[in-house]
């Protein structure tokens, strides 16, 4: 019996296919031009053993993709139970990161694993669990749509989690919220409860942002915005990468300003995509990659037989979107610098993996509607 590559694909990866063909495209691109922009890194920490922080990432976003396979073979209804206790989970980790966690640039985000001595984000955790929940008590609401009990829990939730992600992580709860006042619209709360959440996560996330670690900084990250006058040189550095690509780059490996631009690996990722592969051939791919996946996202409202499923596919889509494209923004001088990653192509740890299994449950409630006729 011979081996057919086709006919393991077809038998084992279900699901929507063109979001795995996004996935492939993205994780190639990754590879390509993370290896790339690490290279000033490892000739100043590693004598130029480039091939290190190639295999770590490369590790790391084969981690990510066999998450993606796992979690897209589990049926997406026991997401609902297990989103409950991975709430709970995150409440405690978010606090231990705050107070005892490994600190960055100012920011306590990381908690340390034992034994193994590896870092992750609690809020990559506490993200995925939240929308998880949130998708299911809507979708519970449904079924009992004169209970307010259940959006009052819900309201709680979100700005609880929310605040407690602030004390460290600005942009990654305003992310957050505005991610679940978008899944909230969709799943047709009234306009009172909408307002009532928009209120409480302004009132308890304004305290904890006063109390937390990033008000200074995000402060002036937004009066530098604000003030025409000044440019950030992290931004100024990201508009030369910019200027250096124009249309059909500079080839792969030739980027000038991975030696200057802070983090190109990582939060400006996106400039080195354009300086080395051109807004035409890098750029817009990229772009169109991760509209393309918001549109396939999407699509399961309109087809799955769950509200459930509509809910939590679109949830978890917009989670991502919306980071790749804040990411975008900040590159191109339209936000303040957030420091947030690129959704499958910056190299990173806890990132590429919550990524990856936020794609699995995807694409397990995409493989409801492509297998139905078979079952």
């Amino acid at each position: 019996m011979t081996f057919s590559i086709r006919d393991w694909i077809r038998n084992n990866l279900k699901g929507d296919r063109q979001i795995w063909w996004i996935v492939l495209y993205l994780s190639i691109m990754s590879v390509l031009v993370v290896y790339s922009a690490t290279g000033t890194k490892a000739f100043r920490e590693l004598d130029g053993n480039t091939e290190v922080f190639l295999l770590k990432h490369g590790s790391l976003l084969m981690l990510g993709l066999v998450c993606t396979y796992f979690a897209h073979k589990i049926n997406y209804i026991y997401y609902a139970r297990l989103s409950k206790f991975g709430l709970w989970l995150s409440i405690p980790l978010l606090l231990w990161a705050f107070f005892k966690g490994s600190t960055l640039n100012d920011a306590s985000r990381w908690v340390t694993i034992p034994i193994i001595n590896q870092t992750f984000q609690p809020s990559d955790l506490a993200k995925l669990a939240l929308i998880s929940n949130l998708a299911a008590m809507l979708a519970k609401r449904q079924r009992f749509m004169h209970d307010p009990s259940v959006l009052v829990n819900l309201i709680i939730w979100i700005g609880v989690i929310c605040a407690l992600i602030i004390l460290s992580n600005t942009s990654t709860a305003l992310l957050l919220g505005a991610t679940c006042f978008l899944l909230m619209y969709i799943g047709r709360v009234p306009v009172r409860y909408l307002t009532s959440m928009v209120v409480f996560c302004v009132v308890v996330g304004g305290i904890a942002l006063a109390v937390g670690q990033r008000l200074g900084t995000a402060t002036n990250r937004m009066k530098n915005f604000m003030d025409s006058d000044t440019i950030v040189y992290q931004v100024e550095q990201s508009y030369i990468a910019l200027a250096n690509g124009g249309l059909t780059g500079q080839g792969p490996g030739n980027s000038h300003q991975r030696n200057t631009l802070p983090n190109p690996f990582s939060d400006f990722i996106f400039a080195i995509i354009v300086e080395e592969y051109g807004l035409l051939f890098g750029g817009l791919p990229v772009i169109m990659a991760y509209l393309w996946f918001l549109w396939r996202g999407m699509k399961a409202i309109q087809k799955t037989t769950r509200p459930f499923g509509g809910l939590l596919s679109a949830g978890l889509t917009f989670s991502i979107v919306f980071q790749a494209f804040a990411s975008i923004c900040v590159a191109v001088g339209l936000a303040p610098v957030t420091g947030q990653p690129l959704p499958l192509l910056s190299m990173g740890g806890t990132s590429l993996i919550f990524t990856g299994l936020a794609i699995g449950i995807v694409l397990s409630v995409s493989r409801e509607e492509v297998d139905e006729s078979k079952i």
